[in-house]
């Protein structure tokens, strides 16, 4: 059977000894059916639904959320277990000029913004349902389901590191990890950031909710695409994107 707005509102569907009609049947969302046994023999008749649920969700979807990783931490996956994330949004952060920062100001001072940095970079990344991977000294490594999630983050991360306010935040390490040379490149894009801009690559540029974001008059977000070569990819040009806020946004 076929469900839909134009289908039957009540049906009879008969279990006959020829066994069952070969023909789709098409029904309305809410029908009424009857169930006919023309057989000599007891029959089962068992109405299922073979559509995915819209309450089931895949492995990446779920190791993608936060609270399923603060609950399960380590425990995620068997020791030595890999599997293959189907699409996922990777984000990295990383507080530029820090060693320097650390001599300007000093030791203590200095870890306290940082942590401050940590906490804005952690809160940003929960706002948009994304999940905290993991902390590489002063970067951060993050995933999101939709790729528009993961720039409003750090847009708006960076908005507030403008003016930082004091928080404490919590480091995760020993979690389920993600590899492969998209997390590579990924990596590698954070480099090539100003501190004041969002390096993306081109498919996170023609995702339509990231178009959408990106060309909304409020936003006042200017794109300026160039091309650059990645350490680890050989002599590969990758297409990429800066994404930065206009001098009144």
């Amino acid at each position: 059977m076929v469900a839909g707005p134009e289908g039957a509102e009540e049906i009879t569907l008969t279990a006959a000894r020829d066994g069952w009609p070969r023909d789709e049947v098409g029904v309305s969302l809410a029908p009424t059916l009857h169930f006919q046994n023309a057989t000599d023999a007891e029959q089962l008749f068992v109405l299922e639904r073979m559509a995915w649920s819209d309450q089931a969700s895949t492995a990446a979807e779920v190791t993608a959320l936060q609270v399923f990783r603060n609950l399960f931490s380590s425990e995620l996956l068997r020791p030595g277990e890999r599997i293959s994330v189907g699409s996922l949004t990777v984000l990295f952060t990383d507080l530029r000029d820090s060693t320097s920062f650390y001599q300007e100001i000093g030791d203590a001072p200095a870890f306290g913004r940082v942590m401050d940095h940590f906490a804005v970079v952690q809160e940003a990344i929960a706002e948009e349902d994304g999940a905290l991977v993991k902390t590489i000294g002063d970067a951060v490594m993050a995933v999101f389901r939709l790729l528009a999630s993961a720039l409003r983050a750090i847009l708006d991360a960076q908005r507030r590191l403008t003016a930082p306010s004091g928080g404490a935040t919590s480091f995760y390490h020993d979690r389920l990890d993600y590899f492969g040379s998209v997390v590579n490149m990924a990596a590698r894009l954070e480099r090539l950031s100003s501190g004041e801009d969002v390096i993306v690559s081109e498919a996170v540029r023609r995702d339509p909710e990231v178009e959408e974001l990106l060309s909304a008059p409020d936003n006042r977000l200017i794109t300026e695409p160039f091309v650059a070569q990645l350490k680890g990819f050989d002599e590969a040009q990758f297409h990429l994107w800066c994404v930065l806020r206009s001098s009144g946004g």
